[in-house]
């Protein structure tokens, strides 16, 4: 018979197979409960594998309860829970701070009564949902919008009856069609910008953003995206009130805008071209103040092309209505100007004309005094401000350099590969908190979301999604990674963001412009099909209320459109009741960080309004546009 064994020993291996067997089942524990929120809501991907995106059709899935565990004092937290009422049937082309109303409280001189004026005060400011015209139908995709719109959605003959001759839109029973014609379009918009291209590489990738000032119907800048050019287009709401709606309803890239007072909302260096097609701008006035506006948001080596008066008045006076020596006075003051903002002229054929801003202020500031130049701005005059600021009548100065041959700034990639290139004001330091190691990281992180996010939009490759808007744009990462997508993106850089990264999503070959989410954004209703909101409440938690944003929101989505919300828990919760209370459809998920991370992600649309009843019992719906996709 063998010897008895050790019973201390025994014991402790007992006790290690136990310890052992609780480490392991907690740990599995916590890994299965950390990564999902149940089974049915788990994504295998390799990026994120936390994010859960799966369509829900469970009310337990959804609504995730937080509100024991992050707890913040906000001005949000007075909210009740009926339902907001729509605004009357006047209120369907609705735009806060350009409302004809209130443009004869304004001085007229410079047309400042076309610029922004938004209200003042929070009573005076509409506390309902702007509704949706009578007949309105879903917006035609991409690329197709960009010939046909519906008419009940913009539903103004203005347009269609005055430039009737000029053939910038037709009427044809029910649909709005855009031929291409324009003011300086005589044998339409392929031609004119055939004209150009012999003059100015379009074809070449170097010119890749363009501004379009006094932009009619955007039939220039849908001629140019045939060239991968992505052009922002500006005009007024003015007597052609809906020419920018007629632009957006098409898929174009437009805001309402208008040289007067203070600059426009974009930072210096953004445009490799600015256009004018007798966009009336009365250039030489003021000490030549728009044309030193426009200076400064060219890139070096940018084009300025102007067709219209005064260019060539002797072939043209009598078709302009204008005297013919008053037409080569104008012009003579013109090419003055020009020169002394130390401007080439490349080339003039008909009535289109063509100048090149210099690479560099080199021979400019040598040669200021013999060309009588106006002065260059001070120090103290940030270039990059555009958010209210007057314009001054000062030449915007380059970056110095010291050789001649040197681009001020630094070069730009060639499209696309400017997209994910490092951007020059990186490389030199612009923003010092941002380095180049930043922006790569972004690019990664940004690449991962959006590929999350296309799981869930299954529509984004489809054209039915057009115009996006990105809320906070940062340095645009979220848009380059779009990019392989039928969209285009207004990028939107907080004016009071703690770092001002617009031009360098600019320099990346993107668009986008300032603003202040306390105020109305300068767009019609009803004309972007998905807005991004990546931590907007927060910055602005302590400026207005999460209930004006939302409402903002509410305004510029069109039917059928999906916002996508990323924020801390308390405000996503806050978020999604006064969103549910629009009749909205919401989903909240854990962000690709995981289950104990704060930052949550609520998708909301609005295809399909939640009923009273809906509300009332807290049920859940899913979200039926998706399942359409």
């Amino acid at each position: 018979m063998g010897k008895p064994g050790n019973p201390l020993r025994k014991t402790l291996v007992k006790l290690l197979v136990l310890t052992f067997l609780c480490y392991f089942f907690y740990i599995l524990g916590s890994y299965k409960k950390s990564n999902r929120i149940d089974d049915s809501s788990y994504i295998d991907d390799p990026i994120c594998p936390q994010l859960n995106l799966f369509i829900h059709t469970t009310t337990s899935s959804r609504n995730l309860d937080f509100e024991p565990h992050h707890r913040i004092n906000t001005i949000f937290d007075t909210i009740d829970s009926s339902f907001f009422e729509f605004c009357s049937e006047n209120f369907t082309d609705y735009i806060p701070c350009h409302n004809p109303l209130r443009e004869g409280l304004f001085d007229r001189k410079k047309k400042f009564h076309r610029e922004r004026h938004c209200p003042d005060d929070e009573e005076k400011k509409v506390k309902c949902l702007v509704p949706v015209p009578v007949g309105y139908r879903t917006p035609f995709q991409w690329p197709e919008s960009k010939k046909f719109a519906w008419f009940q959605n913009v539903p103004s003959k203005r347009l269609v009856v005055s430039k009737q001759s000029q053939n910038w839109v037709r009427l044809e029973g029910n649909r709005l069609v855009f031929p291409g014609g324009g003011t300086s379009f005589k044998f339409g918009v392929k031609d004119y910008v055939d004209q150009i291209g012999k003059f100015i590489p379009l074809k070449s990738g170097y010119v890749r953003t363009v501004l379009d000032v006094g932009c009619g119907v955007a039939s220039f800048g849908a001629e140019l995206s045939d060239y991968n050019i992505l052009t922002m287009s500006i005009a007024p709401r003015d007597i052609h009130e809906a020419q920018v709606q007629f632009a957006l309803e098409r898929g174009l890239p437009a805001m309402l805008g208008i040289l007067s007072i203070h600059r426009l909302p974009y930072p210096s260096r953004s445009f490799d071209m600015a256009h004018c097609a007798r966009c009336l701008v009365p250039w030489t006035d003021y000490g030549g103040l728009y044309l030193m506006e426009i200076d400064r948001v060219l890139r070096p080596g940018g084009y300025w092309v102007l067709s219209g008066p005064p260019i060539n008045g002797k072939s043209s006076y009598k078709d302009w209505d204008k005297r013919e020596k008053d037409l080569e006075e104008e012009q003579a003051a013109l090419e003055d100007l020009a020169k002394r903002l130390c401007w080439k002229k490349v080339a003039e054929r008909g009535s289109i004309a063509i100048w090149r801003k210099p690479t560099n202020h080199v021979h400019c500031v040598q040669n200021a005094r013999f060309l009588k130049s106006p002065r260059f701005c001070d120090d103290a005059n940030d270039p990059d401000a555009g958010w209210y600021k007057k314009m001054e009548p000062c030449i915007t100065p380059l970056p110095k350099v010291i050789d001649v041959k040197t681009i001020s700034g630094g070069a730009l990639e060639k499209w696309s590969e400017r997209l994910n290139a490092e951007p020059p004001r990186i490389r030199n330091g612009v923003g010092k908190s941002i380095t180049v190691g930043n922006f790569n990281e972004d690019n990664k992180i940004w690449k991962g979301r959006v590929s999350q996010y296309a799981k869930v939009i299954n529509s984004l490759s489809t054209g039915k999604l057009r115009n996006i808007m990105d809320m906070n744009a940062g340095l645009g990462g979220f848009a380059a990674a779009l990019s392989k997508y039928p969209v285009w993106v207004m990028n939107v850089v907080p004016s009071d963001a703690n770092v001002n990264t617009l031009g360098v999503i600019y320099e990346r070959g993107l668009i986008g412009t300032y603003m202040n989410w306390c105020e109305s954004f300068s767009t019609y209703p009803r004309t972007y099909d998905m807005i991004h909101a990546n931590g907007i409440f927060s910055m602005y938690m302590e400026k207005c209320g999460i209930v004006d944003i939302l409402f903002e929101m509410h305004r510029i989505l069109r039917p059928q459109g999906i916002v996508i919300i990323r924020d801390h828990v308390d405000i996503i919760v806050k978020a999604q009741g006064i969103a549910e209370r629009m009749k909205w459809n919401c989903i909240m998920y854990h962000s690709e960080n995981g289950a104990s991370h704060p930052e949550k992600v609520l998708y909301i649309d609005n295809s399909e309004p939640l009923s009273n009843s809906d509300y009332a019992q807290g049920v859940s719906t899913t979200w039926s546009f998706l399942e359409k996709s």
